[in-house]
Formats: structure tokens, sequence, C-alpha cells
């Protein structure tokens, strides 16, 4: 009966010898991680920002990942974990989306897609960062893409990466005019339904007026519409010399086709901050001849251009304007959890959050994919920017405003 019970320990302790090298080892308190979530619209007519959102984030921490991680309070290298869920860019679905991530361990969020998720978003978190008096919610969230002007100053833990569209339409306009002093009167287009194409409207309007264009009017349609023969008539009867199209790729490139079938020619196009995507191109590329549209990104600087190629061969997804800022956002958070001392411990996920929120609002600078990002008082950059021009069914840099 003893040899029995010795062998039977023998072969016990062999046993655990195996499982313990086959099987997952739990982690230890040394390995700690940096639980990165994101949000976008990875569905609906929309989905394709919130698709090349995912896939920089993708490429971004697999590289950060390989180069060893982002440094702790103590020295210890965690790993960035993530997180994406789809926000429809629909409201509800957004705040239910930040609910659950605020109510987890997540120390930081990146989105949303839309500016009508990102408004009613930001209007749930506590309002003034330390006030005992607010009870909304105390995560910060760093937006890639809404780019409504203005919606980082509804709460002190909202924080934006997008390019400021006045700044941008106003140089435009003024340089078309200053180019093309012939050119007299501008006819708009815009997205109702859609909180960017209607405050982009507004920008363009102001700014076509301030560079000394008539604006004749403006048409209107829906995101999901797909005939416009009405609002092209009207442009055709109208002849202006600009037509100023504030709307995302689905229905730009619904409004010009059936210019191309109308026989709709204006002297020059400009487009929608958002329309200046690669959807675009695959959508109408030859009917979008000699579109202009500024914007936030290019493949014109090395690292843009590696970003670029990188993404679209290993992660299927195309880098614009919008999906450049997570790189750019996810470079200055390594940069932030590294300077403020983040714990990553599963009792320090609120004082993490605050370690995070206070070195956002600190960032004075940080370096885009085309050059150096200055930061605001009310938490929105400053990013350099191109104007865009489609030529042979591709963007070509029509201008460089970069150090003008």
């Amino acid at each position: 009966m003893r040899r029995i019970s010795v062998l039977s320990l023998a072969l016990g302790f062999v046993l655990a010898m195996i499982l313990a090298a086959v099987l997952p080892v739990p982690a230890t308190a040394a390995e700690r991680v940096v639980k990165i979530a994101a949000t976008g619209a990875l569905t609906g007519i929309i989905r394709s920002f919130g698709v090349n959102s995912k896939a920089v984030l993708d490429m971004v921490v697999d590289e950060l990942n390989a180069a060893g991680g982002i440094k702790l309070a103590d020295g210890t290298k965690a790993k960035i974990v993530t997180t994406f869920l789809d926000e429809r860019c629909n409201a509800e679905d957004g705040i239910s989306v930040v609910r659950k991530l605020a109510s987890e361990d997540w120390l930081v969020i990146i989105g949303p897609t839309c500016s009508n998720v990102a408004e009613p978003l930001f209007g749930i978190l506590q309002r003034k960062f330390g006030d005992a008096g607010d009870s909304g919610l105390q995560v910060p969230i760093f937006t890639d893409t809404a780019i409504k002007p203005g919606l980082a100053k509804i709460s002190e833990w909202a924080f934006r990466n997008v390019p400021h569209e006045p700044t941008m339409y106003n140089h435009l306009f003024k340089w078309l005019k200053e180019k093309h002093p012939d050119l007299k009167t501008v006819h708009g287009g815009v997205e109702t339904d859609f909180a960017h194409s209607n405050s982009n409207w507004g920008t363009m309007k102001a700014a076509a007026a301030a560079a000394g264009f008539e604006a004749l009017g403006e048409e209107k349609w829906l995101l999901n519409d797909t005939e416009f023969s009405t609002q092209v008539a009207k442009w055709r009867r109208a002849k202006p010399d600009v037509i100023a199209i504030s709307s995302h790729p689905f229905t730009t490139c619904g409004i010009l086709r059936e210019m191309r079938r109308q026989g709709v020619k204006p002297k020059l196009m400009v487009g929608l901050t958002s329309t200046s995507t690669l959807e675009t191109m695959i959508g109408c590329g030859p009917e979008a001849e000699g579109l202009i549209i500024p914007t936030g990104f290019a493949p014109i600087t090395p690292e843009a251009k590696r970003v670029a190629d990188g993404v679209a061969k290993r992660y299927k997804g195309n880098v614009d304007l919008h999906s450049a800022a997570v790189w750019e956002n996810m470079m200055a958070l390594k940069q932030i959890i590294e300077s403020v001392g983040i714990e990553a411990q599963p009792t320090t996920v609120a004082k993490d959050r605050k370690k995070i929120r206070e070195g956002l609002a600190n960032l004075k600078e940080f370096q885009g994919l085309l050059g150096k990002i200055t930061r605001t008082p009310d938490r929105e950059s400053v990013k350099p920017y191109v104007f865009a021009q489609v030529k042979g069914s591709e963007w070509a840099v029509l201008y460089d405003a970069r150090s003008k």
C-alpha cells in the first residue's frame, strides 16, 4: 500500500509538471496591462470611419507592444490592451457604450466617430474637474473623429485632436479668391440631418462671404438619400461659379453622379473635410475630378506614408484626417502615461484616470503625422493641414498650408 501511495504521488507530480507546461499561466501582479478603450461607428452608412479608426488602433498598439509597451510608475513595462465598441453613430448607443466602459477598468477612451454622439456624450461627463457636487462620469475621452467645432468645452474630461474647420475653410476660400479672382458666386448643399454637415455648411458660407464670394443659396438632403435630381437641377439653373458640398462621401457621390448626368459643371467644387477619404475615390473618383477639400492628413511625410502603407497592407484600413488622429492620440497617451506615473493596478483605476486627465490638460504640444500639433486651453488641437484635390481618381496635394 505504501509503494502504491508513493507511486501515485510521483505520477501526480509528473502530471502537474506537464499541465504547468501546457496550460496558460495566470497573470501575476508584475504582469500589468494598460487598458485603453475606443468607440466608433462600425455599422451603418458611415461604418468606414470606425473601421479605419480600429485598423489604425490595432496597428499602433501592435507596434507599441512589440517595442516593449508602456513604462509604469514603478518602472514596470506593461503591454497595452484595447477594445473597440460600436456606437453606430447613435447618441443613445454612444452614451450606453461609454457608461459600460466607465464602469469597468478602462483608463481612457478614444472616440467617438460622430459629432451628434460626442455632444450629448460629453454632457454626461463631470463638467468641471474636481467638482464634488457633480456626479457626471469621470473618465477622460480623447476624440479622434467627431469634428464639430467647440465640443471639448462641454466637459473638462473631454479632449479632442481634430482639425479646426473654420481656420481651414477661411484660408481655403481666401486662397481660392486670390488664385481665381474671376469667381464670384457660391451655391451650397448640405446634409441637414447630420450635425457635422450642418455646422460645416455654416463655416463654408461664412468663409466664402469673408473672402468676397456671393452666396446664391443652399440645397438640402438627408444622409440616407439617394435621389438628388431636384437639388442638382436648381444648381443647373443658378449657374454658380463654385459649388460647396457639405456632405459625407455617400451622398457626395450621389450628388456628383447626378451632376454629371445633368451636365452641371461649375468652375470649382469644394467639399466637406470628412469626404477627403479613399472611400470617395472608390465610390465616385471620376465624378469627383477637381474637388477641393482642406484636410489634416496626406501621406507627405515619411512617417505618414509609413503608417498609411502599413494600415492598408496589414490591417485592411485607410488613413485619413480622422483615423490618422488615432495614431497621434495613442502616441500622445503613451507620452502622458509614462510621464505622470500610472500604476495600472485594480485599485488605482480612478487615480490613474485623473492623472491621465491632468496629463492631457497640461499637454502643450505633441508630434502629429504631418508635423507638430499644439494644444489650446479649451482642450482642442491646432493641426497642420493641406488643401487636397482629386486628380485622376486620386487625392493630390494642391497646396501645402503647414508653414503658412
